[in-house]
C-alpha cells in the first residue's frame, strides 16, 4: 500500500541539552568561528524580519530561504549528533550540506516518486529565496530512494545493525533547515522553514542550530588518527554461494529469460573503535575526488557511498546521464595499467554489457525527451581502484517532464539491476540472499527553479557506531565466470574498507 508521511519539526532532538551562558559556550571556539558567529547572528537578526512567514492560509510545502555569504571557507565538513547529509564532490560541483529538518516527507510503494513529485511540482513559484549578498547560490532540498519499493529492510527480520526504525524510509524529500554551500571560492549558509511557521519560532530554531554548527565548521585541525583494527562479522553470499548463484544466472541467460543480472554482496564489519564519519568522508574525498561523495544520516546511523555514476542531471532543460557498465582493474605499472584500459575497451563481453546498459538508457528516455545524444564509442573512466566502461549520453526534456517521472523512468538502469528490467527483478528477488535498502538507490538535491542532481548509490557503507555493512555488485552476462566476478566485487569492497580503516 502506498504512504505518504509528513514530518514537519516534529521530529527534531533538542540541539542544547542543557543552558550554558554564552561566554561558557564558546569558550572553546577558534576565532574565526567566533568571528563568523557573531555575524552571522547579527544578520540573521536583521533579514529574518523581511521573510514572509507566520502565513495564515500557507501550505507546509511552501518555503522561505535566507542565503547569507560566510565571510570565511570553513575548514571542515561538520557532523552533528541529529539529520544531517552531505553531497561532496571535490574536483567539480563542491559541497552541499544539510542540518536540521524544516520539513520532511516520506513515501512508500509503487507510487512513491509520483507523490513526492507532487509536493514540489511548483517550488520555482512556492519556495521564496532571498540572496541579500547576491551570492547567486540557491536554496535546496535533498531527495532519495531506495533500489526498489519494497526494498527496506523487513522488520520481522533481525538487523546486522540495528532494527528498521534506523533505517532510512523508502522515499524521501527533506529540506534542511540549515544548508551549507561550497563551491570555488563561494561559501553561504542557507536557512529554510516552511512560511506557515512563526518568525520567533524559527529565528530562535535557527540560532541554536548556529551555535552547534559554526565550532565545528571551524575547527581547529585534527590530529591523524590511528589505523582501525577490523574483523569480519558475516558475508553474503559466501563465495562457493556466490559461485551458485552466478551459474544459476548464466542459466537463465542461456534460456533468454534475462540478458544481463547485477548480483551484489554484502560484508558486515566491526571496528576497534566507532567508526569518524568526518575522517570517513576526508579520506574518501582524498582518495576519489572524482566521485559523489554521499553521508546521509537519519536516526543514529549514516549512509556513505563514494559513487561515480551519476543517474541524471538536469539543468535549464537539459539532461545529462552516465551509463556506466564494463569493468577492469588498475595497476601501478603505467604501461600495464594502459594495456588493462586498452583490454576493457576491446571486450566483447564488458562491450556487450556496456551496450545493454546505453540501450536501455535511450529507450527511457524517448518518451520524455529530444535530440537525445548517444557517443559512438564508450570512454573509461579511471578511478582510484578500477576502470570502467563510460557513454555520457545528453537530451533535451520535454516542458512537461520533471525530475521524479525521469528518475522513474531510469531507475534501476542495467548497470544496477539487470535487462529486461523486470525480469532481472524478479530473479534478485528470489535469489539474492539479503534487501539492499538504499544500495543501488539513488539520491541527490533539487533546486528549485534551477538544477536538479541524482547519484546512484553505490561503493556504500550503512553505519552505526563500531559497526558497518558495505555493499558491491557485479553485473552477470553470457561468457562471466563467477571467479572473475567475484574478485571484481573484491575490488569494489576494497575501497570502502580500506576508507574505513582511517576512519
Amino acid at each position: 500500500m502506498e504512504s505518504l508521511q509528513l514530518d514537519i519539526n516534529n521530529a527534531r532532538p533538542p540541539l542544547c541539552q542543557a543552558a550554558r551562558s554564552a561566554d561558557a559556550l564558546h569558550e572553546d571556539w577558534t576565532p574565526a568561528a567566533k568571528a563568523v558567529m557573531k555575524q552571522l547572528q547579527e544578520r540573521l537578526a536583521r533579514e529574518i524580519a523581511r521573510l514572509p512567514l507566520g502565513r495564515d492560509g500557507a501550505e507546509a510545502n511552501q518555503l522561505t530561504s535566507l542565503i547569507l555569504a560566510l565571510p570565511h571557507q570553513p575548514n571542515a565538513i561538520a557532523q552533528l549528533p541529529g539529520a544531517q547529509f552531505q553531497f561532496l564532490r571535490p574536483d567539480g560541483d563542491g559541497l552541499r550540506a544539510g542540518y536540521g529538518l524544516a520539513a520532511q516527507w516520506e513515501a512508500r510503494g509503487p507510487g512513491r516518486l509520483g507523490e513526492l513529485s507532487a509536493l514540489a511540482r511548483n517550488w520555482h513559484t512556492d519556495w521564496e529565496s532571498h540572496d541579500p549578498d547576491a551570492t547567486g547560490l540557491p536554496p535546496f532540498a535533498m531527495f532519495g530512494f531506495a533500489a526498489a519499493p519494497d526494498s527496506t529492510p523487513d522488520p520481522t527480520q533481525a538487523q546486522p545493525i540495528s532494527q528498521v526504525k534506523d533505517a532510512l524510509p523508502d522515499a524521501l524529500l527533506w529540506v534542511p533547515d540549515i544548508g551549507l554551500r561550497q563551491h570555488g571560492d563561494q561559501a553561504a549558509v542557507i536557512f529554510s522553514a516552511p512560511q506557515t511557521e512563526a518568525r520567533a519560532t524559527v529565528h530562535a530554531r535557527w540560532n541554536a542550530l548556529l551555535e552547534e554548527l559554526i565550532p565545528r565548521l571551524f575547527a581547529p585541525v585534527r590530529r591523524p588518527a590511528l589505523v582501525t583494527r577490523m574483523e569480519t562479522n558475516s558475508a553474503q553470499p559466501k563465495q562457493a554461494e556466490w559461485a551458485r548463484l552466478v551459474d544459476a544466472a548464466l542459466a537463465h541467460i542461456d534460456a533468454g529469460d534475462l540478458h544481463k543480472v547485477v548480483l551484489s554482496r554484502r560484508l558486515d564489519v566491526r571496528g576497534s573503535r566507532a567508526f569518524d564519519i568526518a575522517r570517513l568522508l576526508d579520506v574518501l574525498a582524498a582518495v576519489f575526488p572524482s566521485c559523489q561523495i554521499i553521508n546521509m544520516r537519519s536516526h543514529g546511523s549514516n549512509f556513505v557511498a563514494a559513487t561515480p555514476e551519476r543517474l541524471l542531471h538536469v539543468h535549464n532543460g537539459r539532461l545529462a546521464v552516465d551509463a556506466i557498465a564494463g569493468t577492469i582493474g588498475r595497476s601501478d605499472c603505467a604501461d600495464q595499467d594502459l594495456a588493462l584500459g586498452k583490454e576493457l575497451l576491446r571486450s566483447e563481453k564488458n562491450l556487450r554489457e556496456h551496450g545493454f546498459v546505453v540501450d536501455a538508457i535511450s529507450q527511457a528516455l524517448e518518451p520524455s525527451c529530444r535530440a537525445i545524444h548517444v557517443p559512438a564509442q564508450p570512454d573509461l573512466m579511471r578511478l582510484r581502484n578500477a576502470q570502467h566502461l563510460w557513454s555520457p549520453i545528453t537530451a533535451e526534456i520535454d516542458p512537461d517532464t520533471d525530475l521524479f517521472e525521469l528518475a522513474e523512468r531510469l531507475h534501476p538502469t542495467p548497470a544496477t539491476n539487470g535487462q529486461p528490467r523486470l525480469a532481472a527483478h524478479q530473479w534478485l528477488r528470489t535469489h539474492e540472499p539479503f534487501s539492499r535498502g538504499w544500495y543501488t538507490g539513488a539520491a541527490g538535491f533539487i533546486e528549485p527553479g534551477a538544477s536538479s542532481e541524482l547519484w546512484v548509490l553505490l561503493r556504500c557503507a550503512r553505519i552505526c557506531g563500531k559497526q558497518a555493512e558495505l555493499y558491491a555488485g557485479a553485473g552477470i552476462v553470457a561468457g562471466s565466470d563467477p571467479d572473475e566476478e567475484w574478485e571484481e566485487t573484491e575490488a569494489k569492497l576494497a575501497a570502502m574498507l580500506t576508507a574505513l580503516r582511517f576512519a
